[in-house]
């Protein structure tokens, strides 16, 4: 059987804001939720379809998914609950789903006195040089956070006030509404669903209970880490509503591109160009390395594009003990302007090993003409 469009199961626009999107799925679960249609399973079918749709396109990630790929992108349909419900991508409707599941204030989809959240999680990118991410770091960064209110202490009233419990809820910050047969919970008009009434906000944070403010931290970065890497430091993201816990920070890294070194896995790579007699010969050559230039033997009869390997000069090993090693790839060093003593040395050379030299164009007409 062929699933339906997500947007046609909702009657919205493919390009329907999150607003239209609730007010669509709210007006569907009313209409079809099982509990008032026990008997009719078509209602539990199309219930089950608007939860499936609602649960894929309020999520950012899954709804570009879908949109791209289609059913095939969305994953949707295997989650456990009733009919694919997931009580997490519906946590805002409490007015709806405490009044048709029966919740006690405070419980299920929230309600009751305000309780203390846990804060926001931060994300600070930062880049950093090559040889920082090869031997780590130590790194001060300034992040801007909510914090709790110093002078209120985060209770969000004046210093030596305190707030009071909702004459109109008492303390519960609900309402219950009776239409008909059906008893819906809202939040209480008169606290906003807080339970308490703040008369004197606080002068500092106006209420809010935190503040914003710019913290100072030092980050250490392990060795090896590379670009994408996260470093998650608890407690370090934003203050959480009601004196709730911090959320946590997240340093998201980019190493920056090196003029001399690039990188494959653990090891390092660096390029050097050689002289024509230092491959045939061989010879001593100076190599760059991270941790400084380094004297390295040449083996006679080295080809161009050969590899030198030096043990335990990479990058370090994130995680792990040890370094990764420093690759050195070799090509030939042609001048590009050679002396006439040169030319003429090489013209000998070439003899010497019956190399095809000179002839410019007239070369390239004799091959044409050998080949074709």
């Amino acid at each position: 059987m062929e699933r339906r469009d997500y947007y046609e199961i909702l009657s919205v626009s493919r390009d329907a804001d999150a607003v239209a999107l609730k007010s669509a799925y709210r007006k569907l679960a009313l209409t079809y939720h099982p509990d008032r249609n026990p008997n009719n399973p078509d209602a539990a079918e199309k219930f089950r379809e608007a939860s499936e749709a609602y649960a894929v396109l309020s999520d950012p990630d899954k709804r570009v998914r879908y949109d791209q790929f289609g059913h095939a992108g969305s994953n949707a349909g295997s989650g456990g609950g009733f009919g694919g419900f997931d009580p997490s991508a519906f946590s805002d409707f409490s007015d709806l789903f405490s009044g048709l599941f029966g919740f006690a204030s405070g419980a299920g989809f929230g309600g009751g006195p305000a309780a203390p959240m846990a804060g926001s999680d931060l994300v600070y990118r930062m880049e950093i040089a090559f040889r920082d991410a090869a031997f780590g770091v130590e790194a001060p960064i300034a992040i801007s956070r909510l914090q709790r209110c110093g002078p209120c202490e985060g209770v969000g009233a004046e210093p030596g006030s305190r707030p009071q419990t909702c004459p109109v809820c008492r303390g519960s910050g609900r309402q219950r509404l009776s239409q008909g047969f059906l008893t819906v919970m809202r939040p209480c008009s008169k606290c906003q669903g807080e339970g308490r009434i703040i008369e004197k906000p606080c002068r500092a944070c106006r209420g809010e209970g935190r503040l914003r403010a710019k913290k100072d931290l030092t980050i250490r970065i392990p060795a090896g880490v590379e670009s994408g890497s996260r470093l998650r430091l608890t407690g370090e993201g934003d203050a959480g509503p009601n004196n709730g816990p911090a959320g946590d920070l997240y340093v998201v890294l980019t190493a920056a591109e090196d003029e001399i070194f690039s990188r494959e896995g653990d090891d390092v790579v660096a390029r050097v160009d050689l002289p024509f007699p230092t491959l045939v010969l061989g010879g001593e050559i100076p190599v760059p390395t991270l941790d400084g230039e380094e004297k390295v033997s040449v083996a006679p009869g080295t080809a161009a594009g050969s590899e030198l390997r030096l043990k335990g000069r990479g990058m370090g090993r994130l995680g792990r003990s040890g370094r990764g090693d420093l690759i050195v790839r070799v090509n030939v060093r042609v001048p590009e302007s050679p002396s006439k003593e040169e030319k003429e040395l090489l013209r000998k050379y070439a003899e010497l090993t019956g190399a095809p030299v000179g002839g410019g164009r007239g070369v390239l007409r004799k091959a044409k003409k050998i080949f074709s």
